[in-house]
């Protein structure tokens, strides 16, 4: 199994490049969601224990909720547009401008609700877990989706049970493929004909649980089998074992394990994944290597604490690249499995030239 770990600089690359044409969309993704501040503790030895005061050796901050999914595509070189509420208190002020001047997302759907108060989300990871607690009003009475979703080649939703998304059909009409995951279904029945916009995606991409549960199926691998029935992708994420995919138009399907790494904290991990494999689909990639890439991004996000802070860009996988190249005694066949990526890597990378989000509110920002 491939292993690799460390945080460095992010490169420049576009791996739309050799696709685009001047009719193109004017966005690669958009996507719509609640933005919360989140905040890491990290550095607990284990969980807190009720009545006694438990000291973390680190603290961070950074957009969470939607804005992981965001900062993912963005770092990947997609050109991204995210809808969402911002509230007017400095918490809405510090995501704002880490989203739109650090990581350079197009927040022209977005807005500033006078007297919102941002949701909160408080993070304490540990044992390569996380338990958080999250405070929030209720949201404003406009949704920050707007009428018409602006053109784009892709967009991310999130599917709700029992819940129909007008955008996500008007999207879907104007030529935009549409990756969907779902969250888990509080009302127990797991009934896909419940997840109605699912009749206007492309992919489709739940865990390994959501998957059988929907599918009343016994195995991972036959719910995805299932599920390609009903959308044209199914990829279905299986923790520690990976990820397989069918694709439901040609037959195909792929699996790929996952990457050995030290997983630190997990957040955004699963945002990650479909980041990367949107990525690879939006660039023709085969499926097995989009899943190999979505499996990649998000075993190096896991190896950072916070969620959107600890998205990848090609910086960072270039340098595993290398890395995993100069350690004695690889598996020739585990790294054929990422080869792909000596076409898609620069030989030398060079910083990324924007300002990032800094992990803590007060201090000054890096260059």
């Amino acid at each position: 199994m491939i292993n690799g770990e460390g945080p460095f600089r992010h490169a420049h690359l576009d791996p739309l490049a050799g696709l685009r044409t001047a009719d193109d969309p004017p966005w690669d993704v958009y996507l719509t969601g609640t933005v919360f501040l989140d905040i890491v503790f990290t550095g607990l030895d284990s969980a807190p224990v009720r009545g006694t005061e438990s000291w973390a050796r680190g603290m961070g901050s950074s957009p969470g909720g939607v804005a992981n999914m965001a900062t993912a595509l963005a770092r990947l070189g997609l050109r991204t547009s995210l809808a969402a509420a911002f509230g007017d208190d400095h918490y809405g002020e510090y995501c704002w401008d880490a989203l739109e001047q650090g990581e350079r997302i197009d927040l022209t759907p977005s807005r500033t609700v006078p007297g919102w108060h941002s949701p909160v989300t408080v993070s304490m990871a540990y044992e390569g877990e996380r338990t958080m607690v999250s405070h929030g009003h209720e949201p404003p009475p406009e949704e920050p989706a707007p009428a018409c979703p602006p053109r784009a080649r892709a967009a991310v939703a999130s599917l709700t049970p029992g819940v129909r998304e007008p955008w996500i059909e008007q999207a879907a009409a104007n030529g935009t493929r549409i990756f969907a995951d779902v969250g888990w279904d509080d009302t127990g029945r797991w009934d896909l004909a419940g997840l109605a916009d699912l009749a206007h995606c492309e992919a489709f991409l739940p865990n390994a649980e959501e998957a059988m549960r929907y599918t009343r199926a016994d195995c991972p691998r036959a719910a995805a089998h299932a599920l390609a029935e009903h959308v044209p992708l199914a990829v279905v994420t299986l923790g520690s074992d990976g990820a397989y995919a069918v694709d439901g138009r040609t037959g195909e399907s792929a699996e790929v394990p996952a990457i050995a790494v030290e997983a630190l904290d997990p957040t955004g991990a699963g945002d990650v994944f479909v980041a990367g494999f949107v990525t690879g689909t939006l660039a023709g990639w085969p499926l097995a290597d989009r899943l190999a890439f979505a499996g990649l991004t998000a075993a190096l996000s896991v190896q950072e604490f916070g969620g959107s802070l600890s998205a990848p860009g090609w910086s960072e996988i270039a340098a595993w690249w290398r890395r995993v190249h100069s350690v004695a005694g690889q598996d020739p066949a585990a790294l054929s499995r990422y080869a792909f990526l000596e076409g898609l890597l620069p030989e030398v990378t060079r910083p990324w030239p924007l300002r990032r989000a800094v992990p803590t509110i007060g201090f000054g920002r890096s260059a």
